[in-house]
């Protein structure tokens, strides 16, 4: 009997080591904290503020254009292929187009084939790092100027490529700006906010074009993305001078613009990039 007790003593022991050890278990995992994998994005923004002024060259107080190394890119999926049809527009630029600038294609000549003047003064557009209320900017293509490489696509200033006709606008003619109605698109910022997942911004715009309207332009809103990438001091030859980015980048889709195709998807991809400098 006393053995019996003993074992028994024995067994409640292990039983009440066992459940201690188990509590004891269970209230460590309780206190395990789990490890942060990835931290929330951390916006860093500074305070730059771009403004064109009058674009006076040497005034290092106002910013210009620089068109020679900026670009206006297109692309859009192969309809029935996996691969992309790409291009850009020759002819852009940052101005707020209004009915009484608009002429046909002997109104805005080329100052130099080698090396064309723009047409309107590059000074529709504001950037504020930090205050994106009080950045806008108003574009244009022109849409005669798209340029894949391909001749028998883009058309010369002899012959319609097929392209233009796709996109109802004209030939192109040598040495002369086409600012008329049916070779501009047009896009104006209505709102600029902070992107909360990166240092860019969203954008909300308007987008007018006429296409293969037969009623006049049609303008649809659009959301994008701007990134701006800071300004630097680079040097060329003596001369040091100050340069930034802005990258915009939005899509449409054509038929809302009555643009029929076998060749084209209906999401067009459009791609800006803008360099500036204040020399």
């Amino acid at each position: 009997m006393k053995l019996l007790s003993n074992k028994t003593l024995i067994i409640l022991l292990i039983l009440i080591s066992g459940y201690g050890y188990i509590i004891s278990c269970t209230r460590d995992n309780d206190l395990i904290v789990p490890i942060q994998t990835t931290k929330p994005f951390v916006p860093s923004r500074g305070t730059n503020i771009h403004l064109p002024g009058e674009m006076t060259t040497g005034d290092t107080a106002n910013w210009k254009l620089d068109k020679a190394h900026s670009s206006v890119l297109w692309s859009s999926n192969y309809r029935g292929a996996a691969g992309l049809l790409t291009g850009r527009f020759d002819a852009f630029g940052i101005h707020d187009v209004t009915n009484a600038e608009m002429g046909d294609s002997t109104t805005y000549p080329y100052s130099n084939i080698n090396n064309p003047s723009q047409p309107l003064k590059d000074s529709s557009w504001a950037f504020y790092e930090n205050e994106p209320t009080k950045t806008y900017f108003n574009g244009y293509v022109q849409i005669n100027t798209s340029n894949t490489g391909e001749p028998a696509r883009d058309g010369t200033f002899t012959f319609n490529g097929c392209n233009l006709g796709t996109m109802g606008t004209t030939m192109k003619v040598p040495y002369y700006h086409n600012l008329m109605v049916t070779n501009l698109a047009k896009i104006k910022t209505t709102k600029v906010e902070f992107d909360p997942a990166s240092n860019g911004y969203i954008v909300t715009l308007d987008l007018t074009w006429q296409g293969k309207s037969t009623t006049g332009p049609v303008t649809k809103t659009l959301v994008g993305s701007l990134a701006y990438t800071p300004r630097n001091h680079p040097t060329t030859g003596n001369v040091t001078y100050d340069v930034f980015g802005l990258q915009l980048k939005f899509s449409f889709n054509c038929r809302d613009y009555f643009i029929e195709s076998t060749s084209i998807s209906d999401k067009i991809d459009i791609e800006c990039n803008m360099n500036f400098n204040n020399r």
